[in-house]
């Protein structure tokens, strides 16, 4: 398997639950993704991870827009 060890503050998809995050570390072997908009880091073995296409960044970025707008995320 090919090990991905995206640069901090990149914006990487999680295959495995097809989530996008921003790189916030390299913990063990593990890479650490948090959510667009803030929220719970969550560890990603290096395997599962892969750049985030510009669609799927900005389909993110529109979801969390439209959770804030509905008031579930602050």
């Amino acid at each position: 398997m090919n090990a991905v060890r995206p640069p901090l503050g990149s914006y990487a998809l999680d295959t495995g639950t097809n989530r996008v995050g921003v790189v916030m570390g390299h913990q063990g072997p593990y890479v650490q993704l948090r959510p667009l908009g803030d929220g719970r880091e969550w560890d990603v073995p290096p395997y599962r991870v892969r750049e985030a296409t510009p669609a799927e960044r900005i389909s993110a970025a529109t979801a969390y827009a439209n959770a804030r707008s509905r008031g579930e995320v602050p």
